[in-house]
């Protein structure tokens, strides 16, 4: 449930409406090939889970096939990641609960998601496996409630729109699969990618699951069909009811359907959901990099007070570390509140980016480590290694260099990547001695 939760969010929910807008059914292609390669991701790194389970996920496996610097690099760019997209999605709680409390000043609904998330958090895994488990139901459930009643209206051969008979010729119809032309898929590559942010969960899960070596291969291999059904699914069901012009950016294109359709209380009940898919966002955001930021510290490549762990096993200082951060942008809301998610979402991507390549890298190491002998691959492997991991590293590098042409916010992330660059350098410099004390002399020795 943790993954089904990863791979759905507000990305789907609200996102996909300003992307049919901008490519039309297009949008089905960019999720089918980004859900190719993110299934790719998730099986590379479940192999590496069947190997050596480890709650340090693929920091550990970076530092154990590639070295040092490569895991000090896939941390920190995990924690870019879940910290801006924490920050957006805080944001993105205290957007949407402004549909039932309007007058309400948008950082106090942020701020109390925040705090409440975070409680969760510190009190247990359990709890928080528990939350997460119905916040991925909540979804499920929903998405699969409008497709009931979108199949339903295209079995009747229900008119929405006047004139136009919904169907599969509804597509062709309003300029086919391309109406915008391939280069408008490609525009929209960036918030595709996000939108499959959080599928590598199931990896940072694996070290605090009871039987991971049964549980993984089961969990990865459902990604694959979770991304045909509700991503690839939706869009075609959406496609087939309105002329792709009618979605909106900002609006959820379920809402728009319902709306259309008569179904009361549309907007009301899409709202609690979408406000239920930023919660779980924030939720899986300080659970992974709380276990991220302690092993990072264990190793020497975060501050030592990183590694501490509370008495019910759940390392607090990761998650606290990561809840102030998500604090500013709970005061990102009082001084931008038009901007702040736009702003931390679009940042967020860098680190998704750069996280997932070095999954691929590691794994392409642990598969020359398994030719050369050092270590043996478990049954469970990701297929047509290495080329599947160059193709994934190919489409990555694509994702990137098309953010540059993503509007203007897009040129401002691309420039921020020198700046993120430099702190990483800053950041080794500062830490280097101590993973060089610890790897002569032992974790113990450091945590004294």
């Amino acid at each position: 449930m943790i993954a089904i939760g990863g791979a759905i969010g507000s990305g789907l929910f609200l996102g996909a409406g300003g992307r049919l807008h901008s490519a039309g059914p297009a949008l089905m292609v960019g999720y089918a090939v980004a859900g190719v390669f993110a299934f790719i991701i998730v099986r590379a790194l479940a192999e590496m889970v069947m190997y050596r389970p480890s709650s340090g996920s693929f920091v550990s496996y970076s530092r154990e096939f590639i070295g040092e610097k490569a895991a000090y690099f896939a941390g920190w760019m995990y924690f870019l990641n879940w910290a801006c997209s924490g920050m957006g999605d805080v944001t993105a709680a205290a957007l949407y609960s402004k549909f039932f409390f309007p007058d309400v000043p948008q950082w106090i609904p942020a701020l109390i998601a925040l705090a409440f998330v975070l409680v969760v958090n510190l009190l247990s895994v359990k709890i928080f496996g528990e939350l997460e488990f119905w916040f991925a139901a909540i979804k499920v459930l929903t998405l699969v409630a409008f497709m009931v009643i979108a199949i339903v209206t295209l079995v009747t051969r229900k008119e929405i729109v006047p004139g136009q008979e919904t169907g599969p010729q509804m597509i062709f119809d309003n300029g086919g699969l391309f109406p915008f032309g391939f280069l408008a898929l490609l525009m929209i590559l960036q918030g595709v990618v996000f939108a499959y942010a959080g599928v590598e969960m199931i990896g940072v899960a694996a070290g605090e699951t009871d039987n991971p070596k049964k549980v993984i291969p089961k969990a990865a291999n459902s990604v694959g069909w979770r991304i045909a059904v509700f991503y690839i699914g939706s869009v075609l069901l959406l496609t087939m009811l309105l002329p792709s012009s009618m979605y909106k950016s900002g609006e959820s294109p379920f809402v728009t359907v319902l709306d259309k359709l008569g179904v009361p209380a549309a907007a009301g009940i899409m709202t609690i959901v979408v406000i239920t898919a930023a919660l779980s966002s924030v939720n899986s955001g300080l659970y992974t990099t709380g276990r991220v930021l302690r092993s990072l510290a264990f190793n020497g490549s975060a501050p030592n007070f990183l590694g501490r762990m509370s008495k019910h096993g759940v390392p607090y200082a990761g998650v606290l570390l990561t809840g102030l951060l998500y604090l500013a942008g709970v005061f990102l809301n009082l001084l931008l509140p038009h901007e702040a998610f736009e702003v931390t979402t679009e940042l967020s991507a860098v680190g998704i980016i750069g996280m997932w390549s070095m999954i691929m890298v590691a794994h392409w190491a642990f598969w020359r480590a398994s030719k050369a002998g050092r270590v043996r691959r478990p049954a469970f492997r990701l297929p047509f290694a290495p080329y599947t991991n160059i193709a994934t590293l190919a489409f990555l590098g694509l994702v990137l260099v098309m953010t540059w042409f993503n509007g203007e916010t897009g040129k401002i992330v691309v420039m921020c990547i020198p700046a993120i660059a430099v702190l990483l350098v800053i950041g080794w410099f500062g830490a280097r001695k101590r993973v060089a004390d610890i790897r002569r002399h032992g974790v113990g020795h450091h945590f004294k």
